[in-house]
């Protein structure tokens, strides 16, 4: 290697300044620079209108926002730092107006107990516990239990016991909603799938498939 090559310096973007606005590039950046440094302001100025024709070309996608231009004057602003003294169309921007902190959001209340049920059950079963004893309040412990086994399932793909999904309710309730006795579930469908969100690809044919397999195992085994 020869002494020239030796010299050669590598510029990594890591040793940079850090860009304002990273969509225009580093090059807009000392477009930017050297039009600062212009001592006449009509120079200065037409050098500014040139360089938002470049940031227009380079993020087209700007063009779908409502006074696009206006934007892309703004875009200049913060890629000079604010620091900057040439005749705009539109009035020059404030730095604070860009640098205020987003209004955080409210949480949505305490946290969920059991997560792979979800906050509507924990809802329907406070619900529950307000309601007289009765024919009617089993039924409908009945079927909150069916409906949290099949969510239960869905995340955890080991059978459940109805004393599991029993227990699940009166502790999400405090103990305050207690399990009538003698209380059963109905029995799960042998060919029911229950998948995850987002993850049932080629359920129908899965499930045919399944549904076949289980029918040669049944033929062996008579």
């Amino acid at each position: 290697m020869t002494e020239s090559e030796n010299n050669i310096g590598l510029d990594y973007n890591t040793e940079r300044e850090r860009l304002e606005m990273p969509e225009y590039g580093r090059n807009v950046l000392k477009m930017v620079e050297k039009m600062k440094e212009i001592p006449e302001r009509d120079k200065r100025s037409e050098q500014a209108r040139a360089i938002v024709k470049v940031m227009e070309l380079l993020n087209p996608q700007v063009r779908q926002l409502d006074n696009y231009e206006h934007k892309l004057w703004d875009h200049l602003y913060m890629i000079a730092g604010f620091d900057l003294d040439v005749e705009s169309p539109y009035p020059s921007p404030v730095a604070e107006e860009f640098n205020t902190r987003p209004v955080p959001l409210p949480m949505k209340g305490e946290k969920i107990k059991a997560t792979h049920y979800g906050r509507n059950i924990e809802k329907i079963i406070n619900l529950l516990c307000n309601e007289p004893d009765g024919e009617l309040k089993t039924e409908m412990i009945r079927s909150l239990a069916i409906y949290m086994r099949q969510q239960y399932l869905i995340w955890n793909k080991d059978s459940v016991s109805d004393e599991t999904i029993f227990k699940d309710i009166e502790k999400l309730s405090d103990h305050k909603l207690k399990i009538p006795e003698g209380i059963k579930l109905s029995q799960i469908n042998i060919d029911a799938n229950y998948s995850r969100p987002g993850l049932n690809i080629n359920v129908g044919q899965g499930g045919k498939n399944r549904g076949n397999f289980r029918k040669g195992n049944k033929g062996k085994r008579k």
